[in-house]
């Protein structure tokens, strides 16, 4: 005779009621739950994409570049540019130089924080930096640069990406001791096209993103999760 794998227990009225605890019916609670899960994490995935019409919407920060003001396993929230943008913005992108005189700020600094594929490369990781000027194509931006973040260059002549090989943003990470200098400068990144900006930052959320950038980086040391630093040409 086989073993009865149900339980029993006592209903409201008083009377017993059978309990199914086969491993099959465990098992339906099992992908009834996961199933449950899932679907809550997709739910809020579609809500913050509707939200910020970007995909992924967070990103998980790899390294120090912005410090003091978003730190090495931070998540960001980005957004479409376009979507709400601030005063004197240059398709969807404050920069720090407009954000100066109009009091624009996030992340503790004038201008936006953007999102962008260094040179247009989608192969490549993402960057996140500041940006810190807009040039026109062909424009000599020497004299309108901060000189403290052009290193030794006397003249546009001795200064790389100048004059502009085609309009965008001049960008910068805002850590004082690894980023002294433009990204445009070090070759991280030639003049970034607005079409290269995949979002701004908004806000960040501390710590949550070494949730993603840390299992990466012990499988694969050399991998990059979302976002990384980009203070000279061999950065990794």
């Amino acid at each position: 005779m086989g073993r009865d794998e149900s339980t029993s227990s006592t209903s409201p009225d008083g009377t017993e009621e059978a309990v199914d605890t086969s491993p099959t019916f465990r098992l339906g609670l099992y992908v009834r739950d996961i199933g449950t899960s899932v679907g809550a994490v997709m739910l809020v995935g579609a809500l913050l994409f509707a939200v910020s019409g970007v995909w992924p919407p967070l990103v998980a920060i790899e390294s120090g570049s912005m410090e003091p003001h978003i730190d090495t396993g931070d998540m960001v929230f980005v957004m479409d540019a376009e979507r709400f943008p601030g005063q004197e913005a240059r398709h969807g992108v404050v920069t720090a130089a407009a954000g100066a005189e109009t009091g624009y700020r996030t992340f503790q600094r004038s201008g936006d924080v953007i999102v962008f594929e260094p040179n247009g490369n989608e192969q490549r990781t993402p960057i996140i930096h500041r940006s810190m000027l807009w040039v026109d194509a062909g424009e000599n931006w020497y004299d309108r640069a901060n000189q403290t973040y052009i290193g030794s260059a006397d003249s546009c002549d001795e200064l790389r990406n100048c004059p502009a090989p085609h309009a965008g943003f001049i960008t910068k990470g805002d850590n004082k001791v690894t980023n002294t200098r433009y990204d445009q400068v070090t070759g991280a990144s030639t003049v970034v096209r607005p079409e290269w900006v995949i979002g701004t930052g908004i806000f960040r959320i501390p710590r949550l993103g070494y949730v993603r950038v840390q299992p990466s980086q012990l499988w694969h040391p050399s991998a990059s999760i979302a976002v990384r630093e980009a203070s000279a040409p061999t950065a990794s």
